[in-house]
């Protein structure tokens, strides 16, 4: 029997959600081990007053423990 561990995180990118989505796993690697799956569970887009664009994403890693 496996068992995991779900966090959430957030990674944002102003070029696309599948960067941020990178950027956040990128993130969970530095601080995790035995990183094996991640799911997105939201996206969304933030739009700064100058008519910056940023996408973000919550993907939700899965960690075996």
């Amino acid at each position: 029997m496996s068992v995991y561990s779900v966090i959430e995180i957030i990674g944002t990118s102003s070029t696309s959600w599948e960067e941020a989505a990178a950027d956040a796993i990128r993130t969970a690697g530095q601080h995790l081990r035995e990183l094996r799956v991640a799911e997105v569970v939201e996206q969304d887009i933030h739009l700064d007053e100058g008519g910056a664009i940023t996408f973000g994403e919550v993907p939700v890693p899965w960690i075996s423990s």
